[in-house]
């Protein structure tokens, strides 16, 4: 990684903000078609709590960490560059971005790419927090085959959560839906009993664990269910605040589950020459999902790069040259 120091006002092709699985995705295809690029990668990815990441094949189980080292390697091994650091505003400047840093670092760009991300929002219940990404999991695909079998509890954060526990369902006999501040339609009680789901009503106090291993939850009547492994539908906040000069705007997800930013299939925000990529637009995005969005971006974008640098080369081939008559 380079430190760029008083160089970072210079001028790139693009800027990519975000280096997990899509920024580094798009970087790498970026770098590989001879642009100019930086990848501006805050450390905190989401999944760093977890062991491994799932799901995405021919890496099955990666350490989240590793996964993110290689790909970095892969992108500089192209001739893309990453700065550590974070990102604290971004606005147009005529015909370029400008991107700022928190230490006061400037790039300049022709092009944005934002894979920022999302951030997770636990319900307000003590000790959940300090399980997160361990015996605390959101995703029946992501860490349902490693908690198969165990006594596993639905957290309810709302509608969505009826859904989880029937995916969760698939993977134990020992389900508890704990209702907390939400409640059951008839036909959703028919099918929790139909599935053998218990449900637990009132609301859930705190997270108990032993020797740094769940053991329950503890209602607010004082009572303690037993159980391994609690999964939550988090609420899921788009890392977008920064844009907001640009004139880009996180919106309620049609879902329900957080905020995002809209993109179309490609990857193009609302915002001429700002373009999105994973979790930052689809909330639910995978590993393996991410990677592919931020190349499909890569893609498109440096396709739109190639098109305005042809149309530049015709308007320069147009003009007369100097002296002639």
């Amino acid at each position: 990684m380079k430190d760029f120091g008083e160089r970072a006002a210079r001028a790139v092709d693009v800027v990519i903000i975000g280096g997990g699985a899509a920024g580094l995705s798009g970087a790498l295809i970026l770098a590989r078609s001879l642009r100019s690029v930086v990848v501006i990668d805050a450390g905190q990815p989401r999944n760093a709590p977890a062991a491994g990441v799932h799901g995405l094949l021919a890496r099955e189980g990666t350490a989240p960490g590793e996964l993110l080292a290689a790909g970095r390697d892969e992108v500089c091994g192209y001739g893309g560059e990453i700065l550590t650091g974070e990102v604290s505003g971004a606005r147009r400047d005529a015909d370029r971005f400008v991107v700022t840093l928190a230490d006061g670092t400037r790039l300049r760009a022709r092009r944005l790419l934002v894979a920022t991300g999302l951030v997770d929002v636990l319900p307000d219940v003590a000790g959940l927090a300090p399980q997160w990404g361990h015996d605390v999991v959101h995703c029946p695909y992501c860490h349902g085959y490693e908690v198969r079998g165990r006594a596993i509890g639905i957290l309810a954060t709302g509608a969505p959560s009826v859904h989880h526990a029937l995916l969760f369902r698939q993977l134990s006999d020992d389900l508890v839906y704990f209702s907390h501040h939400s409640e059951l339609t008839e036909e959703q009680q028919e099918q929790f009993a139909a599935l053998g789901i218990e449900v637990v009503t009132g609301e859930v106090a705190a997270a108990e664990a032993v020797d740094g291993d769940l053991t329950g939850l503890r209602m607010a009547d004082g009572r303690v269910v037993s159980r391994e492994v609690i999964a939550v539908a988090t609420r899921m906040e788009a890392r977008a605040g920064f844009l907001s000069e640009l004139g880009l705007h996180a919106v309620e997800h049609p879902s329900g589950m957080g905020h995002h930013l809209p993109a179309d299939q490609f990857g193009r925000s609302q915002v001429p020459g700002v373009w999105l990529a994973g979790n930052v637009t689809d909330l639910t995005a995978q590993v393996g999902a991410a990677a592919a969005a931020g190349a499909t971006a890569g893609q498109h974008l440096n396709a739109d790069l190639v098109a305005e640098d042809t149309r530049t080369a015709v308007e320069r081939h147009r003009r007369p040259s100097a002296g002639a008559s």
